[in-house]
């Protein structure tokens, strides 16, 4: 039933495949069926082999340039299209495509019509795209033997959102995502399963308790789950407050940021040592403690600058800076500096009982771990990254590396960040997901 005040959105899907048969146990249950029932929603489908001119029905062809499988070709899937009377919006399942999600389903369940494009085989002659205007829709970096299956995912998610197809709108709105955040657990009768009691904020009555329950659920798991889903959503002060107390692993507390001295590249192109600054312990100090990081190695083979680096620390840590601005003295007191990079590499590892990795960093290239591999490494094992000063670490370094990492910015046509900045975008791209 439409709620009063609400117009009557109806939406057409058009499905176009080659396997029209695929679709049919999915649009013959559950709520989708209802609303097909009461014409809320209606689906036609279009088999491109419909229109082919031959005897076999051919929709398909072999690739130009070679290669294995076979293309599906334009001029089936042309007439197809071009017959319909009502396409809307074009849609093509494509792992290239927008990524699917919540709100791109709001955005479609605004449209008329959508007519959903279903490939097979290795793909779709790409000159469709000059010829229709087609938005590309990919659910996830996976591979599927066609885009019929994705069909189904999409058009759910996008029927659930017209007015009526839920029956109680509500539904809809608090579920997974519908808020940026995951949804919070359910329960229902009996009261007490195998021991297993209902939480007893659920029993009271209490409206506004219940939901400051489910919403604080739903942030832990969240949290826990898909932390990633934080970077579009706005939370509330009282949200951050929630989280911020919460007790968590720390995924950065094995990894550890090292600031390489010398050997480092000098601007002639020899290999020597530059002089540590106070402005890069200090601030590295800072992104190594609010990342929850294992500690900051500082490396100079140069004694004085060792020195010099003791006196800072010790300002901070012991001396006057440390009654001035403790925050600043608990920064500080990561800080470790070592002669070479063997000694800094033996400190992370006596840490944690382990061997730990020594991922290199590097503006020029080219990379042998990707930031993706990277995060499992670190996952997995004691981790020293290490960030050269000057204009970057010597090619000893990057050659006893595990592995180096990709640059910051590896298309830009300037790459001079400070090391302090790289320090922190580097640390946020390894971490940032895991708050």
């Amino acid at each position: 039933m439409i709620p009063p005040g609400r117009r009557r959105h109806l939406v057409q899907f058009t499905l176009l495949s080659i396997f029209p048969e695929f679709f049919d146990s999915f649009l013959s249950c559950g709520l989708l069926a209802k609303a097909l029932a009461s014409g809320l929603v209606t689906v036609d489908r279009v088999n491109p082999r419909d229109f082919a001119t031959d005897k076999h029905h051919t929709v398909d062809d072999r690739p130009y340039g070679g290669g294995p499988g076979m293309v599906m070709g334009l001029p089936t899937l042309c007439a197809a299209l071009r017959s319909l009377p009502r396409p809307g919006k074009l849609l093509m399942l494509s792992p290239a495509g927008r990524r699917f999600d919540q709100r791109l389903a709001a955005e479609l369940a605004g449209e008329d019509a959508l007519t959903l494009i279903c490939g097979r085989y290795e793909g779709i002659d790409a000159r469709i795209f000059d010829l229709f205007d087609i938005t590309p829709v990919s659910l996830g970096d996976f591979v599927l033997s066609g885009g019929e299956s994705a069909a189904t995912c999409l058009m759910e998610a996008v029927a659930r959102l017209v007015p009526g197809f839920m029956g109680k709108e509500a539904s809809a709105d608090e579920e997974s995502f519908s808020a940026g955040l995951l949804e919070y657990p359910q329960y229902t009768r009996p009261e007490v399963f195998e021991d297993l009691p209902v939480p007893p904020e659920l029993l009271g009555g209490n409206h506004a308790a219940i939901a400051d329950w489910r919403r604080r659920r739903s942030l832990e798991t969240t949290l826990a789950r898909r932390p990633d889903l934080f970077d579009a959503t706005c939370l509330r002060e009282e949200d951050a407050d929630f989280l911020r107390a919460k007790p968590r692993r720390r995924p950065g507390r094995t990894m550890h940021i090292g600031l390489v001295h010398g050997p480092v590249l000098l601007k002639d192109g020899r290999v020597g040592t530059v002089s540590l600054t106070n402005l890069d312990i200090h601030d590295i100090a800072r992104v190594s403690r609010t990342y929850g990081l294992g500690g900051f190695e500082v490396v100079s083979p140069l004694r004085d600058q060792l020195t010099l680096a003791e006196r800072i620390v010790a300002h901070w840590r012991t001396g006057p800076g440390r009654r001035a601005n403790p925050d600043r003295a608990e920064a500080l007191s990561l800080v470790r500096l070592h002669e070479n990079l063997d000694a800094a590499l033996a400190a992370v590892s006596a840490d944690h009982g382990q061997p730990a990795a020594l991922l290199a960093t590097s503006a020029r290239g080219p990379a042998t771990l990707s930031f993706q591999a990277a995060r499992e490494v670190i996952a997995a094992r004691p981790v020293l990254v290490v960030l050269g000063t000057g204009h970057g670490l010597a090619e000893d370094v990057l050659a006893r590396a595990d592995g180096i990492l990709p640059p910051l910015r590896p298309f830009s046509e300037y790459n001079h960040l400070s090391v302090r900045a790289a320090a922190g975008i580097l640390t946020d791209r390894l971490l940032g997901d895991a708050l």
